[in-house]
């Protein structure tokens, strides 16, 4: 170890340095650090018109639509600790997210996909209180699920489960 990083050996720090060469829990916080994982790394990547609008949702109606109404999409994924907190759970928090991220567009939300990577061991009670939540919150918000992946991984090789949604939603003219 260098001089200069001796000086910081014993130090310990919340804020999550920007200049680091891996992925840090920062990256993931919505802010600052995100912003610059985005910009670096996916939009170098996958930059196109309606992504490079920097939004939670994209308008994807198609040029030629001669309805009345736009297409507008969103995605989210949802990993929290706990997955059951007072008020709800990561299944509630999963709908209300898409739900929400297709509202703030305008957007009448319809429907929704979900997708769970879910540890080995994980019990099933937990799971299905988890889909019972989301299925009393989507009835609240009046969308439906209509599509669906699950993935189970070894035991220790995820924090218990991990949910990602995508919904799509109308906005009408």
């Amino acid at each position: 170890m260098d001089d200069q990083n001796k000086i910081f050996e014993y130090f310990t720090c919340p804020i999550p340095l920007a200049k680091s060469k891996e992925v840090s829990i920062g990256h993931g916080s919505g802010g600052s650090l995100t912003k610059s994982l985005i910009d670096s790394v996916f939009l170098k990547y996958f930059s196109n018109p309606i992504l490079d609008q920097g939004n939670d949702f994209a308008d994807i109606t198609p040029e030629e639509s001669l309805n009345n109404f736009r297409i507008v999409t969103s995605t989210d994924a949802h990993v929290v600790s706990p997955i059951f907190f007072p008020g709800g759970d990561i299944g509630r928090l999963a709908i209300a997210g898409t739900v929400n991220d297709i509202s703030m567009s305008g957007g009448i939300p319809k429907f929704l996909t979900a997708s769970f990577i879910i540890e080995e061991g994980f019990p099933i009670d937990k799971l299905k209180k988890i889909a019972e939540s989301m299925k009393t919150c989507a009835e609240e918000a009046q969308v439906v699920i209509v599509a669906g992946d699950t993935k189970v991984v070894q035991q220790g090789k995820a924090d218990r489960i991990f949910i990602s949604t995508a919904g799509v939603g109308f906005v009408p003219e």
